[in-house]
C-alpha cells in the first residue's frame, strides 16, 4: 500500500507513522516526493512495532555506517528515506525500550538540531521571498489597467504564479513557528534540568 503525505514537522510525521503501525501497516520505504510504502502485518503473529525519527546533518558514508551500526546494535531497523533529507527513520518491535533519545543530553542535542534545521529553512525562505518581491509586486503591473474578459483571463493565468511566489512566505511563517515550538520544548527541558 502506498500513501502520499507531506510533513514539515518530524514529530507529527513520527506520530502519523506510529498511527499507521497501530492500524497494522509497517512502513518499508519513504520517497523524497512524500510517498510512503507500507506492508500489511499479521496482527495475530507479529508483535507491535514502533517507529522513531531522528534528524541528522549530512553524514559522509563512513559516519553513516557508524551511525546505523549504533542503532542496529540496539535492535532498530533502518528504513530507507529520502537521501537529501536529514531525517532518519528507525523501526523495531515494541519492547518497552522504544526511545532513541533516552537521556536529557540526547534530547537536548535533538532539539538543538531541529532548531538549527528550522532556522536555516527560515533563512532560505526569507532569501527566496526577497528574490521575488524586490523588483515587483505579486501581479504584473499592466494587469490592473486591463478591462473585461482580458483582465479576468490574465488574472486567472497569473494567479498560480502568485501562489508560487507566496509559498515561500507561507513556508517562512511555518518554519518560524516550528522553530519557536522547538525552542520552547528545548527551554522546558533546560529548566527541568536546572540549567
Amino acid at each position: 500500500m502506498k500513501k502520499f503525505k507531506i510533513f514539515f514537522d518530524i514529530e507529527k510525521e513520527e506520530q502519523w507513522l506510529n498511527e499507521q503501525l497501530q492500524k497494522g501497516y509497517r512502513c518499508t520505504n519513504i520517497s523524497g516526493l512524500g510517498i510512503y510504502t507500507f506492508k500489511k502485518t499479521d496482527k495475530g503473529t507479529d508483535k507491535g512495532y514502533v517507529i522513531r525519527l531522528d534528524y541528522q546533518d549530512y553524514l559522509p558514508k563512513k559516519k553513516l555506517v557508524e551511525y546505523k551500526g549504533i542503532y542496529e546494535d540496539f535492535g532498530w531497523n533502518y528504513i530507507k528515506g529520502p537521501w537529501l533529507s536529514g531525517v532518519r527513520y528507525w523501526q523495531k518491535e515494541d519492547d518497552d525500550q522504544n526511545e532513541i533519545f533516552s537521556d536529557r543530553q540526547s534530547k537536548d542535542n535533538h532539539y538543538k538540531k531541529l532548531m538549527n534545521y528550522s532556522f536555516w529553512m527560515v533563512i532560505l525562505c526569507l532569501a527566496y521571498s526577497y528574490m521575488f518581491y524586490k523588483d515587483s509586486g505579486l501581479y504584473h503591473e499592466g494587469l490592473w489597467s486591463m478591462k473585461g474578459s482580458l483582465f479576468w483571463k490574465a488574472f486567472l493565468f497569473e494567479t498560480p504564479f502568485v501562489l508560487l511566489k507566496l509559498s515561500s512566505t507561507f513556508l517562512f511563517v511555518f518554519f518560524g513557528v516550528n522553530f519557536y515550538k522547538t525552542y520552547r520544548k528545548y527551554s522546558i527541558l533546560k529548566i527541568m534540568r536546572g540549567g
